[in-house]
């Protein structure tokens, strides 16, 4: 890691060039608080020179104004620096990442920065699963609309397998389907039953379907554990 050239959080070299979701647009910047109002530890962190990189499972390395590197574990709340480890206060590190996650900067714990397999865009994704972003995810539970009938179906599973890679019943594979023509080849596969065809028979317990993701448009609904 490398020092910044500039001093102020705003500037760090952790800022992210364009909104979480992708796009060219880049976000208004958030105005900086009044420092006047804040403590020494707090000032410090949004003023000195720190270099932050994600490590993963909420770690982050953070190069100080003095050239340590530190490890901030957000979610516990932990730093290796000496102001938290022997005095045991909320330092500067600490503080520091929060203000980076908080503003976009860098990926919050559980995410990391990638590009979403289905729009293409840049995002914060999750660290485990399917690499989508928010607008295209879907989990299990989630009601979707089949674009080419309009059915509803419920999604059981989002696998990590592409279309032109998952095979169906007569021979071919999910991308093959004269049904699924002008859909990606490398669209994810999505796996979903249809929940109101037979409500004798557990959810668990139906048919599943392949779909190539983007056949499916999200629904704002869901049902709670439905294969629990």
């Amino acid at each position: 890691m490398t020092h910044p050239q500039n001093t102020a959080a705003s500037n760090e070299r952790s800022v992210s060039t364009g909104n979480d979701g992708g796009g060219s647009r880049t976000p208004k910047e958030p105005l900086a608080p009044d420092l006047r109002a804040m403590d020494e530890r707090s000032v410090r962190a949004w003023t000195e020179a720190m270099a932050v990189a994600p490590l993963g499972d909420g770690r982050y390395a953070v190069e100080s104004q003095s050239g340590n590197t530190y490890v901030v574990a957000l979610p516990a709340g932990e730093c290796t620096c000496p102001d938290h480890t022997i005095r045991g206060e909320r330092c500067k590190h600490l503080r520091r990442v929060a203000i980076e996650v908080n503003r976009g900067r860098i990926a919050p714990p559980g995410r990391r920065r990638g590009t979403c397999e289905a729009c293409g865009r840049g995002a914060f994704l999750p660290e485990a699963g399917p690499p989508l972003c928010d607008a295209c995810r879907l989990e299990p539970g989630d009601l979707a609309t089949d674009r080419e009938t309009g059915d509803t179906v419920l999604v059981a599973r989002v696998t990590d397998a592409r279309a032109d890679e998952v095979a169906v019943g007569d021979g071919g594979t999910v991308a093959d389907s004269p049904t699924n023509e002008g859909y990606p080849a490398d669209d994810l596969v999505v796996e979903a039953v249809y929940p109101f065809s037979r409500p004798e028979i557990d959810l668990a317990d139906l048919p599943r379907y392949s779909f190539p993701l983007s056949r499916l448009a999200r629904r704002d609904e869901a049902l709670v554990d439905p294969f629990d």
